[in-house]
């Protein structure tokens, strides 16, 4: 049914669904993964590797991550043969940027006021301004962001840590000036008066909005411990922060403090290059709440066998220095690690502090509340990605967070729909990725709470798939080297179908056999 075809300067990927051919690119945009290896459900096809999804018919993108769309080609059958017409500049992009427009209001404008005012540039911020110009929106739009970079890859900071801003960036200077999308960077909201509908800057500066989208995302906890504020401490949060950790990292000592998704990938990317490397964790396992103990331990396992030690169930006391530079990070068991550099990986709160007498409703940790079209209580105020609770479909609309990369680019787009007075509801299906050591963990559903997981495969050969389950019910999955099941059950959760436990015990055993995993769309038995 999808068939990967050369036309010579280029291929395409071929489909054939319900008697029709179709063809469009055959690489996904945002990686380059071999769609033909991926999902093909229903008018559209999935990428194997992170997820998004794209019409068969248009080649339009309608799942994240990523920003481009796929090349359509011209299908047209003549004698039982299939010919397909292309241009050569098509098959060797293998992307396509969706038809946009510009602004034709600017004089209408003061410096001081606009249209579409997007505090943060993040995923979020960046795919609400775009989606606001493919749908034609020919207003001014402003995004402000407190980063000296336009909209960078931020996952690689921690995946390929020595990559520079300009190898990162999301989209190239000239495209925000092709489609007058202004970017303000180093630039701080301090405050918000949603009466006057105005944005208070740092320096002094007042921006008035008739429509506002808040995506700020997180900001890093910091340690509490004597010693934090010392030279060669760490938070990963520009690409400068990745790029010196790096450098000052190179054949010398690094602690890591937190096993969280930061932590573990700063720990792969930096095992080959430095003398040593500790990882300092609370838990006695990592990402035990996330991926549950046993899949965690085989992640652990695999570090141990890359030369990076592990320190569990303690936590920082003390971060020493020798002439004003980090010499030793002390742990409450008593232990004592070299240390010429610390990166710190312990989670992160909302950056919704400004926000606190807006009248814009906060819950108790901190994250905006929106509904189902990203609307804050606060009339044409909107909010997305990191620092926002939302109604999730999968789990019976209960207001949950997802802090990852594919779910900031769908409320950017929900979020500018609504806007535009779409009336569009969020459905999408959670879906991230982490890679280390060459190793890639595909994830997709929201396995918060669950009870009981369903493993499948062999976890020391790091081949497996992993059901999280809740009562009956499969919410989450997981899977290492076994693509694209990860992709099939979102496909399958997308649907609104339920897969149940007692299935996945019974019938996941034939889908590592055979590779038939056709009882996952009800078409096998």
């Amino acid at each position: 049914r999808m068939r990967e075809v050369d036309l010579g300067c280029g291929k395409a990927l071929l489909i054939k669904e319900s008697g029709e051919f179709h063809a469009v690119g055959h690489k996904c945009p945002h990686y380059g993964a071999p769609l033909v290896k991926g999902v093909l459900s229903k008018g559209r096809v999935r990428c194997p590797w992170h997820g998004a999804c794209f019409n068969i018919g248009t080649g339009d993108i309608e799942d994240f991550p990523g920003l481009d769309s796929l090349p359509r080609f011209q299908v047209k059958i003549e004698k039982e043969k299939v010919y397909i017409r292309a241009s050569k500049q098509a098959l060797q992009t293998q992307r396509r940027t969706k038809m946009m427009a510009k602004c034709i209001s600017l004089n209408n404008y003061s410096l001081s006021s606009t249209n579409v005012l997007i505090i943060g540039a993040g995923a979020a911020g960046l795919v609400c301004a775009e989606t606001l110009r493919q749908e034609g929106f020919s207003d001014r739009i402003v995004m402000c962001t407190m980063d000296r970079h336009l909209p960078y890859d931020r996952p690689k900071l921690s995946k390929s840590m020595d990559s520079h801003p300009e190898q990162i960036a999301l989209r190239p200077k000239e495209f925000f000036c092709t489609y007058d999308i202004e970017v303000l960077t180093e630039m701080q909201v301090t405050a918000v008066d949603v009466k006057s509908k105005i944005a208070v800057f740092k320096d002094g500066f007042k921006m008035e909005y008739n429509k506002l989208l808040i995506a700020t995302g997180n900001m890093p906890k910091t340690l509490s411990c004597k010693g934090k504020e010392m030279e060669n401490v760490f938070n990963i949060r520009t690409p400068e922060d990745a790029n010196r950790v790096v450098k000052l990292a190179t054949s010398k000592n690094v602690v890591i403090v937190g096993a969280s998704f930061l932590g573990m990938e700063v720990a792969a990317y930096l095992a080959e290059r430095a003398h040593s490397v500790s990882l300092v964790e609370l838990e006695h396992v990592p990402f035990k709440k996330f991926f549950g103990e046993r899949v965690g331990r085989a992640v652990m396992k695999m570090f141990e066998n890359n030369r990076v030690k592990f320190y569990m169930q303690t936590e920082v006391s003390e971060l020493r220095e020798q002439e004003g530079k980090l010499k030793e990070v002390v742990l409450k068991s008593g232990k004592v690690l070299r240390a010429d550099v610390c990166v710190v990986g312990v989670g992160a709160v909302p950056a919704t502090g400004f926000l606190k007498q807006s009248g814009i409703n906060i819950d108790s940790k901190g994250f905006i509340v929106v509904n189902k079209m990203m609307q804050t209580n606060i009339p044409g105020v909107f909010a997305a990605g990191d620092a926002v609770m939302f109604p999730l479909a999968l789990r019976n609309n209960k207001k949950v967070n997802v802090p990852h990369w594919q779910m900031a680019h769908m409320h950017g787009r929900i979020a500018a729909l609504n806007m535009l007075a779409h009336g569009t509801e969020i459905s999408t299906i959670p879906y991230l990725w982490t890679a280390m050591f060459g190793k890639s963990i595909r994830y997709a559903g929201h396995g918060e709470g669950f009870d009981d997981v369903v493993i499948q495969g062999d976890l020391d050969e790091l081949k497996f798939v992993a059901f999280y389950t809740k009562s009956d019910e499969v919410v989450a999955v997981a899977s290492m080297n076994y693509d694209p099941i990860v992709s099939k059950v979102a496909e399958v959760l997308a649907a609104g179908r339920t897969i149940r436990k007692r299935d996945v015990d019974a019938v996941v055993f034939l889908s590592f056999r055979t590779g038939d995993m056709s009882w996952l769309t009800g078409k096998g038995s």
